[in-house]
């Protein structure tokens, strides 16, 4: 086991320190620890552990390996070739585990405290501190701080989450100081203060971070530090809002008929859907009970307002809850077959559009364009803008589409703002973001991102930060930022959708992002035998089998791979499958891979998600052409 969680250590297998010699000798490992695995060609080595390296810089080179080697296998036969400081090609590469390593795995995902703890217990100090001046250092030490002050974060959040907010205070107040430019450290010292009954100190701590984020940076505070101030105003008002509320609800039960009682039922679940995390979660558990009740009345019209009433505007293209979206439609298409007014019609419409997405059946696209039909002819804002929505959901039928989502988004905007829609508006901003990555336009994408997050915040619309955050990994991803860095972002946005209610959006995304990010990069792709790829395996699985060296098997499962559905990630999915048939020499896999991916040649595969990339679909394609 290495340490580099402080300066660089080595313990054996009793878990004794190993004495690595001088300093040099110290600087060459942590050169080759620095590089995870990685060979670090001799060449590399001399240039980076000396400034001007000597004649005899490569000789010296190999004497503090074959020390090295002696340290770390003592008990190694002669002429027995080393397992742990191996010789590569033309370098050397570590293989052995590292504190930081055991580190990453202990935090990743929600971790309970006292792991949170045990794992924080581990760094003795800043990671590599004895090369802390070493360029070639510098990224894995910002990507392992990064990490560790994340840690520090959620192990404030797991107690503020049990209750223990005064235990939180001390060590998050620390936190802050030490880290200012970190907006979610005063977020949670501002809760916890308020938590503990400390509104004032609270709104001083958010005003004190305001000043700073302006004062040094020239920025205004992000969405979540404005929505938890606002939050916090309004809580004075709070009990007398839950007894407006009481009331109203009450009268409102003694007036009003059960029949008519589903369509605000339909309101309410709306809100529900728009707040995000459990109130996601919620409406969706509730619709198809809403559905079924309004159809046993009999009333056709009835059911069409109940059906199409949730019109909760979408931006991902595959459905939370596959098996309800299909009773939805099923549901809508007996109420269409009924009959009803040309109004209910197009909402029906719209929603067989929405819930069909992603998948190849011809009647969502049919779907969407007649509801946009009636929609314009009504000349309805609202059912203009759902209907929209439908259309933007099947608008994957094939590759190259970012314009036409494009031209929707705009469209979604200027409707929207005219017309007083904000959560409309927002996801046309969402759609405009998307399409704009895809052309690789990131100042564009950048002013959607901002415009999104802006209209979020006023409106409290929280699920529009989980796609922006996302965006911005894949914007750092696609500018070029270092693997470690640019992963590290990812998992960032990745710990947004916890608890966000969209296993549609969260399914495999992650390791998907990641996988994406290292093809781009011709790093060779992660085999995690614990990553869950959700609906993503079956384009996965050949990257992660030729990681384990297992050819005939990737060829194997290439065979069995579908064709991408009709989604945001279409070209992503086939770039993976025509570089994986390449790889194992599928000529003509990786021929339909190219005639598929032919008319985005001008896009970056898989920015159209908003999500994560592959970098330019014409390097992709010039690899595929024979």
């Amino acid at each position: 086991m290495f340490g580099v969680l402080g300066p660089v250590v080595a313990w054996d297998e009793r878990g004794a320190p190993i004495d690595l010699k001088g300093p040099r000798h110290r600087a060459v490992l942590a050169r080759l620890l620095v590089a995870r695995g990685r060979v670090v060609p001799v060449s590399r080595l001399v240039d980076d552990l000396w400034d001007e390296p000597p004649p005899g810089a490569v000789s010296a080179l190999r004497t503090f390996v074959a020390a090295l080697r002696r340290a770390l296998e003592p008990d190694r036969p002669p002429r027995m070739p080393p397992t742990v400081l191996v010789t590569e090609g033309p370098g050397y590469a570590i293989r052995g585990r590292t504190d930081a390593e055991r580190f990453e795995r202990a935090v990743s995902g929600t971790p309970p405290l006292d792991r949170l703890d045990e794992a924080l217990g581990w760094w003795r100090g800043p990671a590599y501190a004895d090369v802390a001046d070493e360029p070639w250092a510098r990224a894995e030490r910002v990507r392992l701080e990064e990490l560790r002050l994340g840690a520090v974060e959620r192990r404030a959040d797991t107690l503020l989450s049990l209750g223990r907010a005064a235990d939180a205070v001390p060590d998050l107040d620390a936190h802050a100081t030490e880290h200012p430019w970190r907006e979610e450290a005063w977020r949670l010292l501002a809760l916890a203060l308020y938590l503990t009954d400390r509104q004032g100190d609270a709104l001083a701590v958010l005003r004190r971070a305001r000043g700073l984020l302006r004062d040094h940076l020239g920025v205004d505070p992000g969405p979540g530090l404005r929505r938890l101030e606002t939050d916090i105003l309004r809580q004075a008002d709070a009990g007398a809002a839950d007894r407006v509320w009481a009331e109203a609800a009450a009268a409102y039960e003694r007036a009003v008929a059960p029949a008519d009682r589903l369509e605000t039922t339909v309101d309410l679940l709306r809100g529900l859907a728009v707040a995000g995390g459990g109130g996601l979660v919620a409406a969706r558990e509730q619709r198809y009970a809403t559905i079924a009740a309004a159809e046993r009345s009999g009333d056709p019209e009835l059911t069409a307002r109940v059906i199409g009433g949730y019109d909760v505007p979408a931006i991902w293209t595959r459905a939370d809850d596959p098996e309800q979206a299909a009773r939805v439609v099923a549901a809508a298409e007996r109420a269409l077959a009924a009959g009803v007014h040309d109004a209910a019609r197009a909402r029906l419409l719209a929603t067989i559009a929405l819930e069909s997405r992603g998948t190849r059946a011809p009647r969502g696209p049919e779907a969407a364009r007649e509801a946009e039909r009636i929609a314009r002819r009504l000349g309805d804002p609202a059912l203009v803008a759902f209907a929209l929505n439908g259309l933007f959901m099947q608008s994957c039928h094939r590759a190259g589409l970012a314009p036409t989502r494009d031209a929707i988004g705009s469209e979604l905007i200027a409707l929207s703002t005219k017309h007083g829609l904000p959560t409309c508006e927002i996801l046309g901003h969402l759609v405009r973001l998307q399409a704009r990555s895809a052309l690789a336009d990131f100042a564009g994408a950048d002013g959607h991102a901002d415009a999104a997050d802006e209209l979020a915040a006023r409106h409290e619309r929280p699920l529009a930060g989980v796609f922006t955050t996302w965006y911005r990994a894949l914007r750092l991803a696609a500018t070029g930022a270092p693997l470690p860095a640019a992963e590290a972002a990812y998992r960032d946005a990745a710990a947004t959708l916890d608890g966000a209610g969209m296993p549609g959006v969260e399914r495999g995304l992650l390791p998907l992002a990641l996988l994406c990010l290292r093809v781009d990069r011709d790093e060779p792709a992660a085999a995690d035998p614990d990553a869950e790829w959700g609906p993503y395996a079956p384009w996965a699985l050949p990257w992660v089998l030729l990681t384990r060296d297992h050819p005939s098997k990737a060829a194997a499962a290439l065979r069995r791979i579908p064709e991408p559905p009709h989604d945001l990630l279409f070209e992503a999915l086939w770039c993976l499958t025509g570089r994986a048939a390449l790889a194992l020499g599928d000529r003509k896999l990786a021929a339909r891979a190219r005639a598929a991916l032919a008319p985005a040649a001008a896009e970056l595969a898989g920015a159209g998600s908003g999500m994560l990339t592959l970098g330019p679909v014409a390097r992709h394609l010039a690899a595929l052409t024979p």
